[in-house]
C-alpha cells in the first residue's frame, strides 16, 4: 500500500455559493492533497490559495444563442479539456470534486476520459444545465435538497445536504457594538450585494429603528448611496467575514436564495424573509426560496412585487410576534442537516478509495 495522500482536484469558481461548499468538504479532508481549479479573476482567487494551489484555465458558459461566438466558447472548452486531463495525468490525481457550473464541464470530461471518478454537488433545488447536461457521466451526484432528484433522472444520485463552513456550526462571536437584548435585522444581498434591495431597506428602516430593532445591511460594494443613511442603530458594510456570527445573532434576515444562503439560515435557525435573484438563471432562486418558504421558515417576495410599505409592514408584524419568529427558527433548524460536510466527504473517500 502507497503512503502518498490521495490526490483530489476541486474545480469551484466564482460565487460563494459554488466556493463554499467546496471549502467546507476540503476541511474534512485534511489527509488529501487538494489542489483547486478555477478561472482568472474570479472569487476564488481571494479564497484559494493561501490554503490550495490554484490552477486556472479560460473557460466560459453558453448563455447566448449558437452563433460565431458559441464557436469561440467551443473552442475554449476544447483547449480547457486538454488542459485539465494533462494536469490530471501529470500530477497522478484520483479524482474529481465539483460543485457545478462552467468550471465544471472540462473537469467532468478530463476526468471521465480518464476513468477517473467525479462527485458532483448540486446545492440548488433546480439543478443548473451542467449539472443537468453531465450528470450521467459522474460517478455520483450529491444533492443539496430532495427536489433536484426529479430533474437528474439518469444520475446516481444522494442527497447529503450542502456543507457550510465549520464556523457555521459552531457559536461565533460577533464583534459589533450591539446590545444584547435587542432585534436584529440582517440584511444581505449576496456575494455582490443587490442595490434594489438596499433602496427598499434604506426607506423601511425609519419605522424599524422606531421599533426597537438594529440593522446590520451590507450593501456589497456596487452601491453608490450605501453611505446615505446614518442612524446609531445601523451598520452599513460593503461586507462582513463573520456571517456565521451574524446570521446566529439575527432575530430576522432579509436575503437573497442562493443555495448556500438558504442553507446557512438553516444551520443558524434564522427566520427570513427571502427576494430571490430575478436574473438567476432559469430563475432557480425561487426553487431554493420555496423550500425554506413550504417548511414555514420564511417568507418570499419576488422583487417586482415588493414595495417599501410591504416589506415594511411584514418586518414589524414579525418583530412584533416574537413566538412566530421562535416558530420559524425551529422550521429553519429542521431544514438543516447539520453534518453536511462529513456525509459528503464519507462518500469522496468512499468514491477514491475503491479506485
Amino acid at each position: 500500500m502507497s503512503n502518498e495522500p490521495i490526490r483530489l482536484l476541486i474545480a469551484a469558481s466564482g460565487t460563494g455559493g459554488h466556493l463554499f461548499p467546496a471549502i467546507a468538504l476540503a476541511e474534512q479532508l485534511p489527509d488529501y492533497q487538494i489542489d483547486w481549479l478555477g478561472v482568472p479573476n474570479r472569487l476564488e482567487r481571494q479564497l484559494v490559495p493561501a490554503q490550495y494551489p490554484l490552477h486556472t484555465i479560460a473557460v466560459e458558459g453558453f448563455q447566448q444563442r449558437f452563433g460565431l461566438g458559441t464557436m469561440a466558447i467551443l473552442l475554449r472548452l476544447s483547449s480547457s479539456i486538454r488542459q485539465v486531463r494533462q494536469m490530471l495525468k501529470e500530477k497522478n490525481f484520483q479524482g474529481v470534486f465539483t460543485t457545478g457550473g462552467y468550471i465544471a464541464s472540462p473537469a467532468i470530461i478530463a476526468a471521465r476520459s480518464l476513468g477517473l471518478p467525479v462527485i458532483l454537488h448540486e446545492s440548488n433545488a433546480l439543478p443548473g444545465k451542467v449539472t443537468r447536461w453531465l450528470s450521467p457521466w459522474c460517478t455520483t451526484v450529491a444533492l443539496g435538497f430532495p427536489p433536484a432528484e426529479h430533474y437528474l433522472p439518469r444520475a446516481r444520485t444522494l442527497v447529503v445536504g450542502t456543507p457550510v463552513r465549520s464556523q457555521f456550526r459552531a457559536p461565533q462571536k460577533l464583534e459589533l457594538p450591539i446590545p444584547e437584548n435587542v432585534p436584529l435585522i440582517v440584511v444581505a444581498g449576496g456575494s455582490q450585494g443587490a442595490v434594489a434591495i438596499n433602496q427598499l431597506v434604506r426607506q423601511c428602516a425609519p419605522a424599524w429603528f422606531d421599533a426597537g430593532a438594529w440593522i446590520v445591511h451590507l450593501t456589497g460594494e456596487n452601491d453608490p448611496d450605501a453611505q446615505s443613511l446614518q442612524h446609531p442603530q445601523y451598520f452599513s458594510l460593503p461586507f462582513y467575514d463573520n456571517m456565521a456570527g451574524l446570521f446566529q445573532r439575527a432575530s430576522l434576515a432579509i436575503s437573497r436564495a442562493g443555495a448556500a444562503t438558504i442553507t446557512e439560515l438553516a444551520v443558524t435557525q434564522t427566520p427570513a424573509i427571502l427576494i430571490p435573484y430575478p436574473f438567476a438563471a432559469e430563475d432557480h432562486q425561487v426553487f431554493n426560496a420555496a423550500i425554506f418558504a413550504d417548511a414555514g421558515a420564511g417568507l418570499v417576495f419576488r422583487q417586482a412585487e415588493l414595495t417599501p410599505q410591504l416589506l415594511k409592514g411584514k418586518v414589524l408584524h414579525l418583530l412584533q410576534s416574537p413566538q412566530q419568529l421562535q416558530q420559524m427558527a425551529q422550521c429553519a433548524a429542521d431544514l438543516a442537516i447539520a453534518d453536511s460536510a462529513e456525509r459528503l466527504a464519507a462518500l469522496v473517500r468512499q468514491l477514491l478509495s475503491s479506485c
